[in-house]
C-alpha cells in the first residue's frame, strides 16, 4: 500500500469520525431542546470531541499496556531455577 493510499485513507475515516461525532452533538442538541448551532460550531465542537476522545483512548491503552506488561513480566532479580 502507498503512502498516498494510507494517506486517503486516513482523511476518509477522519471525515467519518468528524460525521459520525456531528451526527451525535445534533442528536443530543435536539434531545435537550436547543437549537442547533451554525454548522461551523458543530464542526469545532466535533473536534473538540474527537480529540478528547484520542486523548482518552491514548492515557487508557498505556495504562492497560503497563498492566499487562507487569502482569506478564518475569522478575530480573530471580534466576529460573530459583523458588520463593
Amino acid at each position: 500500500m502507498t503512502k498516498r493510499n494510507k494517506g486517503d485513507i486516513r482523511r476518509a475515516f477522519d471525515r467519518a469520525e468528524r460525521g459520525i461525532t456531528r451526527s451525535i452533538i445534533r442528536w443530543k442538541y435536539k434531545q435537550e431542546g436547543r437549537s442547533l448551532p451554525p454548522d461551523d460550531a458543530l464542526e469545532d465542537q466535533s473536534k473538540k470531541v474527537i480529540g478528547q476522545a484520542h486523548r482518552i483512548i491514548a492515557t487508557r491503552s498505556r495504562v492497560v499496556l503497563n498492566e499487562l506488561r507487569s502482569v506478564y513480566e518475569k522478575p530480573r532479580d530471580k534466576k529460573e531455577g530459583d523458588s520463593d
